[in-house]
């Protein structure tokens, strides 16, 4: 019976400690991604974004305000090669049907 509770104990113990490291690390990720299209419009802001983003029609500049790399792509499915922009640095985007990944 105390073999079985020290084993509780620690199978429950390493859940917790998975499930703050796991935790952490969805945490960090954070920031958002800010498209300048004409001095017209209004900021895009992608708050957080994760997977596929499609770009505005008239997108013309791309900055990453995020804590990892994004991808900017050429096409509106994440499907060609791509360019990356690092945390701080922002890229040139081709007007019309592009997409960036987070």
């Amino acid at each position: 019976m105390r073999c079985a509770r020290v084993f509780m104990l620690a199978a429950t113990s390493a859940l917790l400690v998975a499930n703050a490291a796991t935790g952490t690390a969805a945490a960090a990720e954070q920031g958002d991604v800010v498209v300048f299209s004409t001095e017209l419009t209004p900021l895009t802001v992608y708050r957080d974004p994760h997977g596929c983003q499609k770009l505005p029609p008239d997108a013309h500049v791309l900055t990453n305000h995020t804590d990892r790399p994004v991808t900017v792509y050429a096409d509106p499915f994440c499907l060609t090669p791509g360019v990356t922009v690092q945390p701080g640095y922002g890229s040139h985007v081709a007007p019309g049907s592009g997409s960036f990944s987070a």
